[in-house]
């Protein structure tokens, strides 16, 4: 199938590299088989082989990953990866937000059809205000802790709080001071940055 289809873009024998790409999708021990008698995993990986027969210089990929199982995921992951450190440039759309984190130099968010962000991954997730502070107590609790500095809180358990506010106007340090000063004991602590997919509820505005 890739002899062929480098023939169609007319690739003499000489430079096709039938052989190079079954080794990049990890195929190259199925080199004899009919395609029909892969699984559908390896099918995925067959069809971007046929895609880099010409050597395109952008390789565009639509919902690769989808329906399929995690070990699959993380091997196109990181044949996607590999293409891009080759110098490919990948075009890729996902409904997955880790993999458009993971994977991503840029990325551009398209709500019902209008794009509503367009910047270097970095640059997009540092657009999240909100922090959680995660807290353990040494005490059961009979309600979570109330305060105007704090958007949001939220009881993970008879001794665990989770405390949400905007990095722009609390850092975690003042966020715990508060919880002190209402006469919690802490006893362990843990925060989460924001992430893409904090970034894409604040834009789309969806719950």
């Amino acid at each position: 199938m890739l002899e062929n289809q480098a023939g169609f873009y007319g690739i003499a024998k000489q430079l096709r590299r039938s052989e190079a790409l079954l080794e990049a999708v990890r195929l190259a021990d199925k080199r004899d088989a009919y395609a029909r008698t892969l699984s559908g995993g390896m099918k995925r990986r067959l069809l971007v082989a046929k895609a880099m027969v010409h050597s395109p210089p952008i390789l565009v990929l639509d919902e690769p990953t989808a329906g399929v199982d995690v070990e699959l995921r993380r091997q196109l992951w990181e044949l996607v990866t590999r293409l891009n450190d080759d110098g490919v440039t990948v075009v890729l759309t996902t409904h997955y937000l880790e993999e458009a984190e993971q994977l991503c130099d840029r990325i551009a968010i398209i709500n019902h059809g209008e794009c509503i962000a367009n910047k270097p991954t970095r640059e997009l997730v540092d657009m999240a205000r909100e922090k959680i502070v995660a807290v353990t107590v040494d005490t059961d609790l009979s309600e979570a802790p109330h305060h105007d500095a704090f958007a949001k809180v939220e009881m993970a358990g008879p001794r665990s709080v989770e405390v949400t506010y905007d990095k722009d106007k609390l850092t975690a340090g003042q966020a715990l001071a508060i919880l002190q000063e209402q006469g919690l004991r802490i006893e362990d602590v843990t925060t989460r940055e924001a992430d893409l997919e904090d970034v894409f509820v604040q834009l789309t505005g969806s719950g």
